[in-house]
């Protein structure tokens, strides 16, 4: 069976199981649901580098290390240091489904808080700000925002990124043409093999894959923002008490030093598989969050 075909028939499987938990009401909260089946079940994206992504078969990252942190914190509140952590990869498209259907517990990788979304699902307290940035050719005549006039803008397909994009570019009255990619690699890809002029996407997602690119030396990233996204951790929405514990767990990080700690490990510290370094300073606007914490979202 092909992978357009699988992803497919996975598509209509989460459909028909999200729809048949919202008809029947959930009526276990998060909590109950692990206790019962001793099993945490943590969504994790695959090639969101430094947040989430697989080295050989393991999952890890910025995110996974705080879902970590969040996971010990649920076995130490259900008083039951054997619960199983199970890691489930997750597509753009699919995070919030298979967490409004109760397949994952936490979605762990880099997933923007958004007012529109929080219609859908809860967000934690906000762990990382991410500027909005648009990779090109390095031999493209493009060098700003308003250079993208006429020209193929692509971003990928379920995330966030689009909207802000096109609202960016209507206010300057600069018009684009939109493709979306089925992955943030697919979508660079797009941009190399010159199918788009620029790929717009979170700007750390996009520097760590511009800097484990084999097309490194191709290819430039503008210095202007299209906007600012706050990064969060997420869960199923309308359970307080699940998402008070992770709120709880992050705020410790936050007031121990403990996040700051991790931030060093994986922005500014060599990370696997290749030992690139990004060399991203916290901004002074996550530092501000982390003394001041919120989850409010844009």
């Amino acid at each position: 069976m092909n992978v357009m075909v699988r992803r497919l028939l996975m598509g209509i499987f989460l459909a028909a199981w999200g729809s048949l938990a919202h008809a029947q009401g959930v009526t276990q909260s998060t909590l109950e649901k692990i206790r019962e089946y001793r099993a945490i079940y943590v969504g994790h994206r695959e090639s969101a580098v430094p947040f989430s992504y697989m080295v050989g078969d393991e999952p890890m990252g910025y995110s996974i290390d705080i879902c970590d942190r969040i996971t010990d914190a649920i076995k130490l509140a259900l008083n039951d240091a054997a619960l199983r952590v199970v890691k489930v990869p997750v597509t753009s498209s699919s995070r919030f489904l298979m967490l409004q259907a109760g397949t994952v517990d936490l979605e762990c990788g880099s997933t923007t808080n958004t007012k529109i979304r929080q219609q859908l699902v809860s967000f934690g307290l906000t762990t990382f700000v991410s500027g909005i940035k648009a990779v090109v050719r390095k031999d493209s005549p493009i060098r700003q925002i308003s250079d993208l006039d006429g020209k193929v803008v692509v971003t990928t397909s379920g995330t966030s990124t689009e909207r802000s994009v096109r609202n960016v570019l209507t206010m300057r009255k600069v018009s684009g043409l939109f493709k979306t990619g089925r992955s943030h690699a697919y979508s660079l890809g797009m941009v190399i093999s010159s199918q788009a002029d620029a790929f717009v996407i979170d700007d750390v997602l996009l520097s760590g894959m511009v800097a484990s690119s084999a097309q490194i030396d191709k290819l430039r990233i503008l210095d202007e923002n299209f906007g600012y996204e706050p990064y969060s951790i997420v869960m199923r929405r309308d359970d307080p008490e699940f998402k008070r514990l992770v709120d709880q767990t992050l705020r410790g990080l936050m007031q121990s030093g403990e996040l700051e700690r991790i931030y060093a490990k994986w922005f500014i510290s060599p990370i696997p598989p290749k030992g690139i370094n990004l060399n991203l300073p916290m901004s002074d606007l996550l530092k501000a969050l982390i003394a001041n914490p919120n989850d409010e979202g844009n």
